[in-house]
């Protein structure tokens, strides 16, 4: 056991998976001899040699579907995004092509690959970096979406991630790549996809988030606790697909919910949450279910993203109106 950060637990994660299965490729730009722009592959060129980590031309379109011909001849593909945002450029690829090959085969071929992909605001990058676009893909039947908040997570459902036979998009909390840290076993573990973490436990209203939101509801809690009010944290980890059972039980004993995400908020993935908030607990609900999320305008500049993301304050003020309603 040791501490790390998230993009620590990134990177162990795939060395292990690499030392453990040759059939293990990692390819997208820049992430052979630079080691990735923000060192999640660092030292696996030098590792493991130019054949199984692979500097890719700047075409996302062509990321995805060399990923997609690589499983269907039996290799596992771990490709990087740099940025979600640019993710767009293979849209068909990833949602047309990759998310249903089991589909499309009748069940005769899998497409084992794991797309990396940062994303979320916070760190000041250039336009069409930090756009949530995670509900674009949840949207996308075949394909399994993963956001953990935690180096713990991070290591654990990575590692499920590239052992699943089938295509999982893993999003990486940009923000929280460096500024969180927690304990990491040295070893080789997996979480589970599909299985809710109660990251805090309470009584009075349930706080769904995933990614580097579930640290903002975290501290909305402590914000809440300090005012009298119990707050129950649900980390979700993977969005496709949804843990509804955790979900369900946590606001069926508290009553009421809010669900945070940095997307905007129209058909943000949190609308999904609340859909299914009310066709599981509805008779539990003492109160409308709250989203708190960026407002339905493009990604901000730097200066405003403050102004733009959500933030502790705005997540305690949906936590004291939905204690009064």
């Amino acid at each position: 056991m040791a501490e790390r950060t998230v993009v620590e637990a990134v990177n162990d994660a795939l060395t292990l998976e690499m030392a453990r299965d040759d059939r293990v490729l990692v390819f997208g730009e820049d992430v052979g001899v630079t080691g990735g722009v923000f060192r999640a592959t660092e030292g696996l060129f030098t590792k493991y040699g130019k054949e199984r980590v692979i500097d890719t031309p700047l075409s996302e379109g062509v990321i995805a579907g060399a990923a997609i011909g690589l499983a269907i001849a039996g290799w596992v593909p771990v490709a990087e995004i740099q940025f979600l945002g640019f993710a767009h450029n293979g849209f068909n690829q990833f949602v047309d092509q990759l998310a249903r090959v089991r589909y499309r085969s009748a069940g005769r071929f899998s497409a084992q690959v794991t797309v990396r992909a940062p994303y979320g605001g916070g760190v000041r990058a250039p336009e069409l970096h930090s756009d949530g676009f995670e509900a674009h893909f949840a949207h996308a039947p075949g394909l399994k979406v993963v956001a953990p908040s935690t180096p713990h997570d991070a290591k654990g459902l990575l590692l499920a991630s590239i052992r699943d036979p089938d295509p999982v998009l893993y999003l990486e909390p940009l923000r929280g790549y460096r500024q969180v840290k927690g304990d990491v076993p040295d070893g080789d573990y997996v979480v589970e996809l599909g299985k809710a973490r109660i990251a805090r436990e309470g009584t009075d209203v349930t706080l769904v988030a995933w990614s580097a939101a579930v640290q903002v509801a975290l501290q909305a809690a402590d914000d809440a606790q300090a005012q009298g009010i119990s707050v129950e944290v649900i980390d979700l980890r993977t969005l496709v697909p949804l843990d509804v059972g955790t979900l369900t039980s946590s606001v069926t004993k508290t009553g009421r919910a809010v669900v945070v995400h940095e997307a905007p908020l129209t058909a943000g993935f949190g609308a999904e949450v609340v859909a299914t908030i009310q066709e599981e607990a509805f008779f539990s609900l003492q109160a409308p279910v709250r989203r708190v999320a960026s407002p339905d305008v493009p990604y901000p500049v730097q200066m405003l993203e403050e102004q733009y993301l959500p933030n502790a304050e705005r997540v305690l003020q949906a936590i004291i109106a939905t204690t009064r309603d």
